[in-house]
């Protein structure tokens, strides 16, 4: 992690400057200092992370190199697409844009903090009122300004005033740094914002284009922030095992994930995706106060974002209780597992989208109806582009592409007959390589149910 502040620098008994006019400032940048020192990014994930990281053999990545990576691959995207900069709304994309966090899930549905990433120029980062601190240990953010925000919730009727702020500040950006160019991408945006920037001479285009694909390859300390969330995401999974007993409630069991996610310094869940017994056909009935009983199916799909922001999507399928599974049970588990084999098997680089899916294993025909929407789907600090579906399911509006080294899918299926009383869900997370791919994924199928 980065360095923290030498010992001392900010000890219980500081000596307390006296609150004058003239100090306001002084005391103002001690107090920055400060939080700079002690923020999460900056202490790291603790001794039991660490201590699994290092059992797993998993080396520390080099966060000032990761960081400018991602600068340069969104910058060689604008320059690609002949842009100025980016204005980004989306917490995932500030977060490979700056490797800075702020309340991530408030300010996804609060459009509040906004970041600019000029073509050739600075980062400025738009921030929450008073939280400077939070993005000094990044060595990416040039600024950091208070946010402007023009949400209805601090807008009310007067609204359209604060847009005006907002947006000449954005044009201020992109008249000082922009070299001519009035193009900027925006990744999330409501209509009066690109009214107001269109009245500035401000056009928009696709944010959410640029930023895919500037995430799309993953660097090598990439890979090793990845390999670590997905060790504490199946540290925390390994903890969800053990306290599977009957009797247990969906959302205990669910509760344990989220726990062992927390305390390995992860962020949060996604979804609420673990059922059991006959909840577990149709899929996609979220968690629920039902009580776990011997012999029923648990499937779950983790969907968890984790240290360093890596998302760890691994689904399984266990049986509860010391009993044997049914026939039922291991033909599904056993029809599953195989699917998984053979679409993990046909993710080579230089597969096109389109010849992977229609290699690839489907359901039988009394699955079919209940399929998992998508074969594959990429993922990073979340989800990612690109998304395939089953080659039944592909249409004219369907993107194809190829498989490179550097890119991460999952690999997905979920297998329950239509009318069925149970199903199982299995997910695994592939890295391309240069030769083929890796299971970066290693949390063992259920034995008991492989038969």
């Amino acid at each position: 992690m980065d360095n923290p502040a030498p010992k001392g620098s900010f000890g219980r008994h500081r000596k307390i400057m006296p609150f004058e006019a003239d100090s306001i400032e002084a005391l103002r940048d001690a107090s920055r200092q400060k939080a700079a020192s002690l923020n999460q990014h900056v202490l790291g994930y603790g001794a039991q992370a660490e201590a699994e990281w290092v059992a797993a053999g998993i080396a520390t990545p080099d966060l000032p190199a990761m960081r400018q990576y991602r600068l340069e691959r969104i910058r060689a995207e604008l320059r690609r697409r002949d842009y100025a900069g980016a204005l980004l709304y989306d917490p995932v994309n500030i977060r490979y844009a700056t490797d800075s966090t702020n309340m991530q899930l408030w300010v996804a549905h609060n459009p509040t903090r906004h970041c600019f990433v000029a073509t050739d120029g600075p980062v400025v980062l738009f921030d929450y009122f008073s939280c400077e601190h939070l993005s000094d240990h990044s060595g990416v953010v040039d600024e950091v300004r208070p946010a402007v925000s023009w949400m209805y919730l601090y807008g009310g009727e007067l609204t359209e005033q604060k847009v005006r702020r907002w947006a000449a500040g954005i044009a201020d950006l992109v008249k000082e740094h922009g070299g001519g160019n009035s193009r900027i991408a925006v990744d999330h945006i409501n209509p009066e914002g690109v009214e107001e920037l269109a009245r500035l001479g401000i056009s928009i285009g696709n944010g959410e284009a640029l930023m895919e694909n500037a995430r799309l390859i993953k660097s090598p300390d990439e890979i090793l922030a990845m390999r670590r969330a997905i060790v504490a995401c199946e540290a925390a999974m390994g903890e969800m095992e053990q306290a599977l007993k009957p009797g247990i409630s969906e959302n205990e069991l669910w509760a344990e994930l989220h726990r062992g996610n927390i305390a390995r310094g992860g962020e949060w869940i996604e979804t609420r995706l673990l059922t059991s017994g006959p909840r577990t056909n149709p899929w996609f009935q979220e968690c629920s106060s039902r009580k776990i009983e011997a012999g029923d199916l648990v499937a779950f799909d983790t969907d968890l974002i984790g240290p360093y922001g890596f998302c760890a999507d691994l689904s399984r399928t266990w049986l509860c209780g010391d009993g044997k599974p049914t026939s039922e049970q291991r033909d599904l588990f056993r029809i599953a597992a195989d699917q998984i084999g053979h679409n993990t098997a046909l993710m080579q680089p230089g597969i096109s989208f389109r010849d992977l899916v229609e290699r690839s294993a489907v359901p039988p025909r009394d699955c079919f109806p209940t399929r998992y929407g998508v074969l594959y789907h990429g993922v990073g600090l979340a989800d990612e582009y690109p998304t395939l579906p089953h080659a039944g399911d592909w249409t004219s509006d369907t993107p194809d592409g190829v498989l490179e080294p550097g890119m991460v899918l999952c690999v997905e299926s979920y297998i329950g007959r239509l009318g069925g009383r149970e199903g199982v869900k299995i997910e695994e997370q592939i890295l391309i390589t240069e030769t083929g791919n890796e299971q970066l994924s290693t949390y063992p199928l259920d034995k008991i149910l492989l038969g």
